[in-house]
């Protein structure tokens, strides 16, 4: 056996062990630990795979940014799981159902799954056989498909301004700083002098 199969095997192995316990652990805590462990696993398997730059973004953007943020929400914020645990229990039928039917999907999927012969032929005629993962995508990105990349931005620009748009409320009965009269303020009138006596007070 090789290194990379025994690799293989190893970030296989972790990867389900990592879902397997994230689902059934009892701690919150410990499930967001299993969670960080099966995206590190996954992250290897891409490594494997070729695709450095998506096995980067997974430790980066899943393992740096949400599964701790997931940590931090579980250990900061005081929720009852008993009770919440206890409402999961009534769709847990339901549930099981809609894993049985993605199973199949699945499985279906699997059983009429054929590799194309021109797969390996397409990439090489967008990229070079030789260039590095990263490279290649982003000559794709910054290249080829330039206009399409920057169209979705923009799109998830207006998305972002539309939701903070749809949140913003706008309350009056709060203080609120004007950054413009501060700094258009009359040195002059911007502080007032009071001759206090001695045993008065303000």
């Amino acid at each position: 056996m090789t290194i990379a199969a025994l690799a293989f095997y190893l970030f296989a192995v972790c990867a389900i062990v990592g879902g397997l316990f994230t689902v059934v652990s009892r701690n919150p805590v410990h499930s967001v630990l299993w969670l960080i462990l099966a995206f590190l696993s996954s992250a290897g398997l891409f490594v494997l795979l070729g695709a450095e730059f998506v096995a980067m973004l997974l430790v980066i953007v899943y393992v740096g940014a949400v599964a701790v943020l997931f940590l931090f929400v579980v250990m900061m914020l005081d929720v009852d799981f008993a009770e919440l645990k206890a409402e999961m229990a009534k769709y847990l039928p339901l549930a099981l159902l809609i894993g049985v039917i993605l199973l199949m999907q699945l499985g279906l999927a699997y059983g009429v799954w054929e590799t194309s012969d021109m797969a390996q032929a397409s990439r090489s005629a967008v990229t070079p056989a030789d260039m590095e993962n990263t490279a290649a995508l982003g000559v794709l990105l910054y290249d080829k498909y330039f206009l399409l990349f920057q169209l979705a931005g923009l799109i998830l620009l207006v998305a972002m301004i539309g939701a903070i748009l749809l949140t913003l409320r706008h309350r009056r009965d709060i203080k609120r700083q004007n950054v413009l009269a501060q700094m258009w303020r009359d040195p002059a009138t911007a502080m007032e002098l009071k001759d206090v006596k001695p045993g008065q007070g303000l």
